[in-house]
């Protein structure tokens, strides 16, 4: 078993092409012993955003704080809040945006351990 408080996880700005003022934090990954997942927390400080990306492996999202958009390969935008699950499947384009001017959006995110 192991039990991990966020706040005492090392916080790294995203440093990919087409992240903007978004950080990540890795309370439980595959060298936790985890047998599936790895749980990963986005926080997207106002007008930021993650890269509009793709990958080959699905990801399942929620909302822990704030408000903001997933966008998708054809540009909708639909729109999120705390509360909300967002599943994204393989190759599936996306982006999470904060739209908010003043609070972060803050996002659970598992994904395949062999894929953090």
């Amino acid at each position: 078993m192991k039990i991990n408080s966020l706040n005492k996880v090392n916080k790294v700005k995203m440093d990919m092409e087409g992240a903007k003022d978004t950080y990540k934090q890795i309370p439980i990954s595959k060298n936790d012993g985890t047998p599936t997942f790895s749980f990963r927390v986005f926080t997207i400080e106002p007008k930021g955003h993650t890269p509009y990306h793709t990958h080959p492996f699905e990801h399942v999202n929620y909302i822990i704080e704030g408000n903001g958009t997933v966008v998708t390969a054809e540009g909708k935008e639909h729109p999120v809040k705390k509360g909300d699950f967002a599943l994204i499947l393989p190759d599936e384009k996306h982006q999470y945006r904060n739209k908010s001017a003043s609070k972060s959006l803050i996002i659970i995110c598992a994904v395949p351990k062999e894929y953090e």
